[in-house]
């Protein structure tokens, strides 16, 4: 960006998003993490801001159709608010 001379102020998300390698691919829902680590390891770390994590203490080698479909499972069962806090989080903090 600041090869092309995009002033600083002009520097939105969106704007990040296209000049990142993974331009034009969706950012991912969900996130499988094996072996039980809780590091990302800069692992897609602007994309991933709105991903669900799955964490896992099964290695890369053990992680089966089963393992995988207790991700899916889990994951169906979240509340996707993509950085919005709950109804319910906003009356516990107004309390």
């Amino acid at each position: 960006m600041m090869r092309d001379g995009i002033a600083p102020e002009d520097v939105t998300d969106e704007l990040v998003s296209r000049y990142l390698y993974t331009a034009g691919v969706p950012d991912p829902d969900l996130i499988i993490r094996t072996s039980g680590e809780l590091r990302v390891s800069n692992f897609l770390i602007w994309q991933a801001a709105y991903s669900e994590w799955y964490i896992t203490p099964t290695f890369w080698p053990d992680f089966d159709k089963e393992e995988y479909y207790r991700a899916l499972e889990t994951f169906a069962h979240r509340e996707r608010r993509f950085g919005k806090v709950s109804s319910g989080e906003l009356q516990e903090t107004n309390a």
